[in-house]
């Protein structure tokens, strides 16, 4: 491994400049602390008399952590924390019951979640520890059995999840955040018109006439040469590219590459460093408090979320009414897994249409 290569690989372990300004700070980590009381409370409250059921168990700390000091990421949706401990208690307790040896149980338990929560689609890390504990939570959990599922641990659940849903909307948080908006349309796309598209092409006749505008596709039309922004990029980093790309809008995605929002540059603007005795006082402000210089607002800080995001296979037409009545110039296009392919601009549509009617007219004329 050359010197290069090396120190290349020890930078990678430099943690991320972007950061939340001190005041977010110190609101996610009361969140936390309220979360972790109100479930606490919960539990006493419905089982104080009963010594069997743990107060708290320790996945719900790691819970925490997600829900308040990372709300934003789809592992910390309601659904992830819901499905995610309830899919791996159950796991973990059958597993504690059928699998004599402690190791083999915890090991077995553990890859069993994570499969269970990839087929439920709620992948929440702190619930590998759910299984563990299960597995390893000592005569007081054994004895509970699959009760272990419902109490605690689907309790405590909904108690945390209530606590960061009241918390966050009290604060001002949009909690929780989804991926992206489907079109009633998109969401109603049968799954046979998928490949539909891609075949269609190689079966028909050369003769055959073009398709008409209420035939189309987004795939068909679609510019699969669409940068994106990357939620956690920073504002700096992100004016670059927009000049770089010559964009007045570009699709955010997340670490899986699902559409999340759309950021324009005129909202990364606004994060641009104050003139004169702003930008003295911000860095001597800075210096006051220690902070990184490299600490800045993210894209996600700005973006649009809430986006009208389609599937591929939605017919074109149904685009119409998106860009005119939200004044959208770019339409993100994902695929089956929610993963951007492809976006749909205003501009397209219009050549096609212009080129459609400029083919139209000597046929019409010929006719």
């Amino acid at each position: 491994m050359t010197r290069t290569a090396i120190i290349e690989w020890l930078t990678s372990f430099v943690p991320h400049p972007a950061a939340p300004r001190w005041r977010e700070r110190a609101r996610r980590c009361a969140g936390a602390m309220i979360g972790i009381a109100f479930t606490g409370l919960a539990t006493h409250l419905l089982f104080g008399a009963a010594g069997d059921i743990p107060l708290l168990v320790a996945p719900m700390g790691a819970s925490a952590v997600l829900l308040f000091g990372a709300s934003d990421s789809p592992l910390a949706q309601p659904w992830s924390i819901l499905g995610g401990n309830f899919v791996s208690a159950l796991v973990g307790v059958a597993c504690a019951q059928w699998i004599a040896s402690p190791v083999a149980a915890a090991s077995v338990a553990v890859a069993l979640a994570i499969c269970a929560m990839f087929l439920c689609r709620c992948v929440h890390p702190p619930s590998g520890a759910v299984a563990l504990t299960a597995v390893l939570g000592g005569p007081a959990v054994h004895a509970l059995g699959f009760h272990f599922v419902l109490a605690p641990i689907a309790i405590q659940s909904v108690a945390l999840l209530s606590a960061a849903l009241v918390f966050h909307a009290l604060t001002g948080h949009r909690y929780p955040r989804a991926a992206f908006r489907p079109t009633p349309e998109a969401a109603a796309a049968p799954l046979a018109a998928i490949a539909h598209p891609l075949l269609e092409p190689l079966l028909e006749p050369l003769d055959v006439p073009r398709k008409s505008f209420e035939q189309l596709t987004c795939e068909e039309i679609m510019s699969t040469r669409c940068p994106a922004v990357p939620a956690t990029m920073g504002a700096h980093a992100a004016r670059e590219m927009f000049r770089r790309h010559g964009a007045s809008t570009l699709p955010v995605v997340d670490a899986m590459d699902r559409v999340v929002g759309m950021v324009t540059h005129h909202a990364l603007g606004d994060l641009a460093p104050a003139a004169g005795f702003r930008r003295v006082w911000g860095a001597l402000r800075r210096a006051l408090l220690r902070e990184s210089a490299r600490v800045e607002e993210t894209v996600e800080a700005v973006m649009a979320a809430g986006v009208h995001a389609v599937h591929r296979a939605t017919p074109l037409a149904h685009l119409v009414p998106i860009f005119t009545d939200h004044a959208y110039h770019d339409i993100p296009v994902m695929d089956d897994a929610r993963r951007l392919v492809g976006v749909v601009r205003h501009s397209d549509m219009i050549r096609w249409l212009h080129h459609h009617a400029g083919a139209a007219q000597p046929a019409a004329a010929a006719g």
